[in-house]
């Protein structure tokens, strides 16, 4: 019987253990298999304080994790608690003897800081990627990804995610008739179109000083995204040349101005997919894709969802007039 050993310590989110708990802890006699053997182990003897407060009990102990031949690392905030040497310990060990090992959302920085994702792709909560990969240069962080299988490593994006991912397993385990069942019996979809791309949150108009010309240029692009827009027209009405103002916009901003431009016109087209049911291809040309073709390809490229699929999952009123 294959044994699935969660480890629980302070702060940790007791909606992830409430994931791997859901699919890896109840018995499914109904499917015909042999289920996993579930173990909740703690970091301390003691009551574990999750991150809304409730405390928890278990009578297995990060001793029991040795026994696991997949462990789970839910997340918590980082830096709110320090993390025991004990739990980094029992990881490596874990690592050392194939176990499988998972992180879901933030528990990819307890992985990290085992030193267990030097060299890998790894996803985690989009709001976190950046810190992760400042803390551990050697991680590849992906923070596009709803979760990441990287062989024995795997790991999951914020939340949810953690249910892609526990599906994933199943299914690598079992097959995917037996994954698509227990998804059915959790009324969730097997797999979601797209990656956490489509869940971050861009800003329209990245904030500048507009009391000055350059601040006062994007302010200005903001809002006639849907004109034909160059360089060169950019640059004059910042009174600059346009070789000054694409380096003045890349010190500034982080990017060209034509790669900045595309990421406005997606992100308008995002706000009117959810609010609006106005066809695609006058979303287009609202945000100044020109065509439907144009904007799907653009909205796929930064997303990874096409428009469609992003209006049905994410619009706000479905009975808009």
């Amino acid at each position: 019987m294959h044994t699935v050993a969660t480890i629980v310590y302070d702060a940790v989110n007791p909606f992830e253990l409430a994931v791997a708990t859901e699919v890896f802890g109840f018995e499914r006699p109904e499917l015909g298999v042999s289920w996993y053997r579930f173990l909740v182990c703690a970091v301390e003897p003691r009551p574990i304080r999750t991150s809304v407060g409730i405390f928890l009990t278990t009578p297995y102990c990060l001793e029991h994790v040795a026994e696991a031949d997949t462990v789970i690392v839910p997340s918590s905030r980082p830096g709110i608690v320090s993390v025991p040497e004990t739990l980094l310990d029992a990881l490596r060990a874990a690592s050392q003897r194939g176990a499988r090992i998972i992180s879901f959302c933030t528990g990819a920085f307890l992985l990290a800081a085992a030193g267990l994702l030097d060299g890998r792709r790894v996803t985690t909560h989009w709001a976190w990627a950046a810190e992760l990969a400042k803390h551990y240069p050697l991680v590849q962080v992906d923070p596009h990804r709803l979760y990441i299988d990287d062989g024995q490593v795997l790991t999951s994006a914020g939340t949810a995610a953690a249910i892609d991912l526990s599906l994933h397993i199943v299914r690598q385990d079992y097959g995917a008739d037996i994954a698509a069942a227990v998804a059915r019996r959790m009324v969730v979809p097997l797999h979601r179109d797209g990656g956490q791309a489509q869940y971050i949150e861009t800003p329209l108009l990245l904030p500048t000083n507009e009391e000055e010309p350059f601040g006062a240029t994007l302010a200005w692009l903001a809002s006639h995204l849907g004109e034909e827009l160059t360089v060169e027209q950019m640059a004059a009405r910042a009174v600059m040349s346009p070789r000054t103002f694409a380096r003045r916009f890349r010190a500034i901003l982080g990017t060209t101005p034509h790669q900045w431009l595309l990421r406005q016109r997606v992100v308008l087209a995002q706000r009117l997919l959810e609010t609006t049911n106005e066809p695609v291809e006058r979303i287009a040309t609202r945000c100044g894709f020109g065509s439907a073709a144009t904007l799907r390809l653009h909205f796929q490229r930064l997303l990874h969802i096409s428009p469609q699929t992003y209006r049905h999952a994410f619009q706000r009123d479905k009975a808009l007039p």
